[in-house]
């Protein structure tokens, strides 16, 4: 996979294995855009209380990045489901709830907004079809990463051939969970203990959600995973983070914006 040039605007992946031909992809950071304040700067979040007219001027400097016009920037109404939309063309109207994204059409460039959530992305660049997914806990509990691969075998894409990177997210040393949350994971599988440390807090534990996100694809039979390894809490100068916005008590919080399209 190839990223556009401009590092002010990209997190970086450097691992050979995923540098895929006719395929582009960037995981833009917050910088780079002109929204100001809590927002500051590419704030690519239609639903936050942003200057609209800012977000899009936003979202329109991603599209160029991508090299494909803004109204092919496509973005869902995102609800932490396990639906994943195929694609062909651009939104006539406004977009559709879900959480996955799934095409092989050029020129589209699927976009996924994330303030902790993990963003991932996927290609099979040998039968051109890409995936997108917005993971968060509740959906990659729910099943949204492998709602998004058999969106992608509809449209031809070989499980063994697909790859998978997924980008910025929160850490689990950032992420602290209540005993029902753990429950809820104890419950489904005995094994996913694995994916919770101690806290200091009686009844809670810090959860490891890109470990939970790469044990979900490598059981759906994804194995080439890359994963940029980076918090979006512990960075506020690069990404924009819901829990941290929480714990500082700030009225609302930007999103970022990553995305992956056929060339």
């Amino acid at each position: 996979m190839t990223v556009a040039a401009r590092e002010n605007l990209f997190m970086r992946d450097t691992n050979e294995n995923f540098e895929l031909t006719g395929i582009r992809h960037g995981f833009f950071t917050r910088l780079g855009g002109v929204s100001e304040g809590l927002y500051a700067s590419l704030n690519c979040g239609l639903g936050s209380n942003d200057k609209r007219e800012n977000v899009l001027e936003n979202r329109r400097r991603v599209a160029e990045e991508m090299g494909t016009e803004p109204q092919r920037l496509l973005t869902l109404y995102q609800t932490h489901s396990a639906d994943t939309k195929t694609v062909t063309g651009p939104w006539h109207e406004k977009p559709p709830e879900a959480d996955a994204m799934a095409t092989r059409t050029p020129g589209l460039a699927l976009g996924i907004l994330a303030a902790d959530c993990a963003p991932v992305l996927f290609a099979d660049a040998e039968n051109n079809v890409i995936g997108a997914a917005h993971a968060g806990w509740k959906g990659a509990f729910g099943g949204i990463l492998e709602s998004a691969l058999a969106a992608m075998e509809a449209l031809g894409a070989h499980r063994s051939a697909i790859h998978a990177i997924i980008g910025p997210t929160i850490s689990q040393k950032a992420y602290e969970v209540g005993p029902e949350f753990v429950l809820r994971f104890y419950e489904a599988d005995g094994d996913n203990a694995r994916f919770f440390g101690p806290s200091r807090n009686p009844g809670h534990a810090h959860f490891d959600l890109p470990a939970y996100v790469r044990e979900r694809l490598l059981l759906a039979g994804v194995h080439r995973i890359a994963d940029c390894a980076a918090c979006t809490y512990e960075h506020p100068e690069r990404y924009f983070s819901y829990r941290r916005s929480v714990h500082l008590k700030e009225p609302d919080y930007g999103r970022q914006i990553s995305a992956i399209m056929i060339e």
